[in-house]
């Protein structure tokens, strides 16, 4: 889920990023939230993302947090990206206690 392959379908020429997983409105920070799953297996990477993106750890972003957190813990329970198991357990109980 984190990883695309160079081809993407997901990237156009002229330049033009398409997400056809997720359609419809999401929680300010959903994409920072995102991406910040996407580093979680390289501690530096997650906190230079953290850094970067303000919204996150906001009380807004909180919820975009949850979510994306949500998300990624349910695609663990169904057995795929067992790898960020630890870290989104480890991310979940953060946001647990605020």
């Amino acid at each position: 889920m984190c990883s695309q392959s160079p081809g993407s379908p997901n990237v156009t020429a002229p330049l033009r990023i398409l997400d056809r997983e997720g359609w419809g409105r999401a929680p300010e920070g959903f994409d920072a939230a995102t991406l910040y799953a996407c580093t979680l297996l390289q501690p530096d990477l997650a906190a230079r993302v953290r850094d970067a993106f303000p919204v996150l750890g906001s009380p807004v972003g909180l919820a975009a947090e949850a979510t994306v957190c949500a998300q990624l813990l349910q695609i663990v329970a169904c057995g795929d990206s067992l790898t960020l198991a630890d870290p989104l357990r480890d991310w979940a109980e953060e946001l647990r206690r605020g």
